[in-house]
């Protein structure tokens, strides 16, 4: 259940870090309007607070979450920008995943 919740939490996160910076390209590359830069200033201050809520040190965390936004990203760009996902692409994001596994559940003890 620990891992669920954890995996919830960095995906959020992730999505936040992705819309967050896909607004500004969308406003540099595509030439969107300017007042895409406040939702994407809100979307990356409820990014900035989203990696607070974690209990470990903050460069253990940073560390894990790296996982999960390789796959959020994988999805991002499917789902948004329409690019076929390929099979390096599935292992990769599985073994993202699972290195964060390993950093976001280690025992509290083990030093």
């Amino acid at each position: 259940m620990e891992l669920l919740k954890v995996a919830i939490l960095f995906a959020v996160t992730a999505v936040a870090e992705i819309v967050g910076c896909y607004l500004p390209w969308l406003v540099v590359k595509q030439g969107k309007s300017a007042w895409l830069l406040l939702p994407a200033a809100v979307s990356l201050s409820l990014f900035a607070w989203l990696l607070t809520l974690h209990p470990t040190a903050a460069g253990r965390t940073y560390a894990a979450y790296g996982g999960m936004y390789i796959a959020v990203a994988l999805v991002w760009l499917h789902v948004v920008d329409g690019v076929a996902l390929t099979r390096w692409d599935f292992v990769g994001a599985a073994i993202a995943l699972a290195g964060m596994s390993v950093i976001a559940l280690q025992p509290a003890t083990d030093t």
